[in-house]
């Protein structure tokens, strides 16, 4: 044995905001002088809560044409 341990596994895409990502971005636009450590946070929730409504909302009314169109 080697001792290096198990190989790294390659990481997937990730599916939501990082709030690194975010925070550097509040960091590098000129928004505000300083930003606090909860701020991106609370912007990632806020992000992924809306993304989530606005995919609901066509999910329904995909849904609902497809089903008018099917009647015919």
């Amino acid at each position: 044995m080697s001792g290096r341990g198990k190989g790294c596994k390659v990481k997937g895409k990730s599916k939501t905001r990082s709030v690194g990502r975010i925070h550097r971005m509040l960091h590098k636009g000129s928004y505000a002088e300083r930003v606090g450590a909860g701020a991106p946070v609370y912007l990632a929730a806020v992000m992924e809560y809306l993304a989530a409504e606005v995919l609901e909302l066509a999910g329904n009314s995909i849904y609902s044409i497809f089903s008018i169109s099917r009647n015919f």
